[in-house]
């Protein structure tokens, strides 16, 4: 997708088999992602605001289809995503957690908690 630019930002895929890479910089909706790692080098462009630690789409990844990350499936997409958008909690969810669809998306808190 076009020549790498030094303003991408910078995203690592551990697997080839991984859908996802981690966000290794804060990036906003409309930000060119270089994703580097397990593939050649290429570029997607970001269609949520991602988090540095976060993890995006690279692939298009149906409702129902696997998240794989490491080459190991770590959960379940819950509505369809394309390359670019963020994926966590909106988006998906734990295999190993059931309670993984009552965390608060951005803090991660238990919505089904009472903390004093």
């Amino acid at each position: 997708m076009g020549r790498m630019d030094g303003n991408d930002k910078p995203s690592f895929q551990v697997d080839k088999a991984d859908n996802v890479a981690t966000m290794l910089h804060d990036a906003e909706a409309g930000d060119m992602i270089l994703v580097q790692g397990a593939e050649a080098r290429r570029r997607l462009q970001a269609l949520d605001a991602i988090s540095l630690g976060h993890k995006v789409a690279i692939a298009e990844i149906l409702e129902g289809d696997f998240i794989v990350k490491y080459g190991v499936r770590i959960g379940i997409a819950t509505r369809s995503v394309k390359p670019g958008q963020w994926i966590h909690l909106h988006n998906c969810r734990s295999q190993v957690d059931e309670r993984s669809g009552l965390f608060d998306k951005v803090t991660g808190a238990a919505e089904d908690t009472a903390y004093a």
